[in-house]
């Protein structure tokens, strides 16, 4: 298993290096110059060069690549344009609000994913079967930015009010993001492990289980619900990674202080340093949640083999 990690960590490599080298084309692809907008739109040209000076703008693209690949291998993301703070502290004071927000959306998707989908197979066509995967399919096609207005309309103002509108910090500040962003994931979750199920529930040792008598509840929880969950993991792995970098809309839309919304502001302001460093981190965590998918396999099933 350790050689199989150390193999995955070293094919993480050329991923991040294309993920960055990608970004910071499409960041100098962009219009509008950086140090017109720190300088002012008063600034005579002769103040835009110095500053431009300043901020490296004016080395070649190849030269201010490597050098921010170099000192970012060091652990230095540099200095945001914008406000001049180093970008790891930037990205230290919002990163966790979205990875909060990620996670309780996840576990939300989990929780009513699983619940749905075991329900539906084990009552396959049944009229209960039906109404779930219904619901789910209008789940899996509401856009989240329209779900989240449409809580925070009925929730959050009068004459319920029941939550605030804006912010992050609270039970009730979380309520209606994870609620928007866990719908979605719930309803592919739903859809996955019902298909697992049916495939699980027909096999050779579930009917031997049952012919021994053994409780149907346990059969569904104990044997089956166990041998559907890898593919469940694998989607549940990319949802959660998505989440990670898929947060901006929402964080705009609930006014949340997270990695995204730092993004959006960043991109606004032409500040690449922000930019590249944020998309590095997303990346970054992206590739790890890969990797403990990939290993939870071999938890759920030991006769599968990592190689």
């Amino acid at each position: 298993m350790y050689v199989y990690i150390v193999r995955r960590l070293i094919q993480t490599i050329p991923v991040l290096l294309g993920v960055t080298i990608l970004v910071f084309s499409m960041m100098h692809l962009v219009p509008g110059n950086p140090a017109q907008i720190i300088a002012g739109e008063s600034a005579s040209p002769t103040q835009v060069a110095a500053m431009e000076e300043r901020l490296g703008l004016n080395d070649p693209l190849p030269v201010q690549y490597f050098s921010y690949i170099g000192n970012a291998i060091t652990g230095d993301l540099g200095n945001s344009i914008r406000s001049g703070n180093a970008v790891s502290a930037e990205i230290g004071s919002r990163i966790m609000v979205t990875v909060e927000l990620a996670l309780y959306s996840t576990f939300l998707s989990i929780f009513m994913g699983l619940i749905a989908g075991v329900i539906s197979a084990t009552k396959r066509y049944t009229f209960t079967d039906a109404a779930i995967m219904i619901i789910a399919l209008f789940g899996l096609s509401m856009p989240n930015f329209w779900l989240g207005l449409m809580l925070v309309q009925y929730f959050s103002l009068p004459p319920l009010s029941w939550f605030p509108v804006t912010g992050w910090g609270t039970f009730s500040h979380a309520v209606l993001p994870v609620i928007t962003l866990g719908t979605a994931g719930a309803a592919i979750i739903a859809r996955m492990t019902r298909s697992s199920m049916l495939d699980v529930i027909n096999q050779d040792y579930i009917r031997t289980a049952r012919a021994k008598g053994v409780k149907e509840r346990y059969i569904i929880y104990k044997h089956a619900l166990r041998n559907a969950l890898i593919p469940v993991v694998t989607v549940v792995g990319l949802q959660f990674g998505a989440l990670l970098g898929g947060t901006v809309v929402i964080e705009q839309v609930f006014a949340i202080n997270g990695l995204g919304r730092l993004v959006i502001e960043a991109i606004s302001a032409r500040d690449f340093p922000v930019v590249q460093g944020s998309v590095l981190v997303i990346a970054l965590m992206f590739v790890a949640v890969n990797l403990m998918v990939d290993l939870s396999y071999r938890f759920l099933n030991k006769r599968i083999e990592l190689d």
